[in-house]
């Protein structure tokens, strides 16, 4: 992957104030998950309005695609077509008397026609899962759904790379797995996704890269294993070590478990302690996992094939899959962490179908393949084969042809 976004000995000082940057450089991978970390006045929020110049450095180069971002309006223009900001605060974001003209503010000052700004309202409202809300005032809509309709008008201008601060903000758990979610599924699409929180096990769990800020400087840059596996490094930023990490070092101090990668997520914790207490392989039977592209099949076949197999457990992952669960009335035993928690099931026998959008369903299988060449287990995933009455389980996950993905 080549740098997308560079910043280069960045600093930044507020009007009558002291620095909220102080020499920050670090550059950024196209098509990478970063997480911007750190305290409350680290400077996250004052980084990330340098990344499509609403913030000109006082001192330093902020480079895009390697070219140093010009602040004259017409160049200002072409960034923000490229970079798109998603503020904390999606009331600030939302001007317009209703969800089709705030969407279509953007695409509108870019020139194109009607006929382009209705196709890009329609596609980025579906992508965010608000298709049907282009008449709804934005101030009818919940925190969640403000949110999603902030990201929808940011989308509709096709950036490259998206920007939030503090997404997860003023969401309950529920939705806040979503809008992450939402954010991987903009991401396997090709999305560079940049956000910042000082939710340690957010940013643990969902980046690929930490930068890790305090007091306006970057203390460390790095995968998030490198980060939160220091603890001189997490104390000195005054934040703490993920909860899954922090069990994880008391079990191998405790000698209950061997030392091996850190884990990010329960299923890895799991997987850990079975390496010490679980029984031999062939003692017990794995369930199965079913992977239905619910952008291929069709609603009636989905409900038909759930009420065929009544002893799978049910996940949805995406927007669309779960507003089709939500029409369709399917009950669904899982709604975040969807792809571990098939796993977690099959661990113990049970079997699950996962309702997944068409760009996800690769990652699901990947996820699951590299789950069994690491740990030896293995479990039989497949899609979803609405032609027989059988849920494919003798499908191993190296058997998967690649027409099968486009299901």
């Amino acid at each position: 992957m080549t740098n997308l976004l560079e910043f280069d000995n960045i600093h930044y000082a507020y009007p009558n104030c002291r620095e909220s940057l102080s020499g920050v450089s670090f550059s950024i991978k196209k098509g990478a998950k970063v997480a911007l970390v750190g305290p409350n006045g680290a400077g996250k929020t004052t980084l990330l309005l340098m990344c499509n110049g609403v913030l000109e450095p006082t001192k330093g180069r902020v480079l895009l695609d390697g070219e140093p971002l010009r602040y004259d309006s017409r160049s200002l223009r072409e960034v923000r077509k490229k970079v798109g900001l998603v503020f904390q605060n999606s009331d600030t974001q939302l001007f317009a008397p209703t969800i089709y003209q705030d969407v279509a503010f953007g695409p509108l000052n870019l020139g194109m026609t009607q006929d382009e700004i209705q196709s890009a309202v329609a596609r980025s409202l579906a992508a965010v899962g608000l298709t049907g809300y282009e008449k709804r005032p934005p101030h009818q809509l919940s925190g969640g759904e403000k949110k999603r309709a902030a990201i929808a008008g940011t989308l509709a201008m096709e950036p490259e790379v998206l920007v939030f601060d503090e997404p997860t903000s003023s969401l309950d758990p529920a939705g806040a797995a979503d809008l992450m979610e939402l954010l991987d599924e903009l991401n396997a699409k090709g999305t560079t996704i940049i956000i910042s929180t000082h939710d340690v096990e957010l940013a643990y769990l969902w980046a690929d890269q930490i930068i890790l800020m305090n007091k306006g400087t970057v203390l460390h840059a790095g995968t998030p294993e490198d980060v939160f596996t220091d603890p001189a490094l997490v104390t000195s930023s005054n934040l703490r070590m993920p909860a899954v990490l922090e069990v994880y070092t008391e079990l191998v101090s405790r000698q209950m478990v061997k030392k091996t990668r850190s884990p990010k997520s329960v299923l890895q914790l799991v997987s850990s302690l079975e390496q010490n207490f679980r029984k031999p392989k062939g003692d017990r039977a794995l369930g199965t996992i079913v992977v239905c592209n619910v952008d291929t099949t069709g609603a009636d076949e989905i409900t038909a094939w759930i009420a065929d197999h009544p002893g799978f457990r049910c996940g949805a992952m995406g927007t669309r899959a779960k507003n089709l669960a939500e029409r369709e009335s399917i009950v669904l035993d899982f709604t975040y962490g969807v792809i571990d928690k098939g796993i977690l099931r099959a661990l113990v026998g049970e079997c699950s179908v996962l309702l997944t959008p068409a760009s996800m369903v690769p990652h699901v299988f990947r996820r699951v393949e590299t789950y069994c060449r690491e740990s030896g287990n293995p479990i039989a995933v497949g899609p979803m084969s609405t032609k027989t009455a059988s849920p494919a389980p003798g499908l191993g996950q190296n058997e998967v042809r690649q027409n099968d993905l486009s299901r």
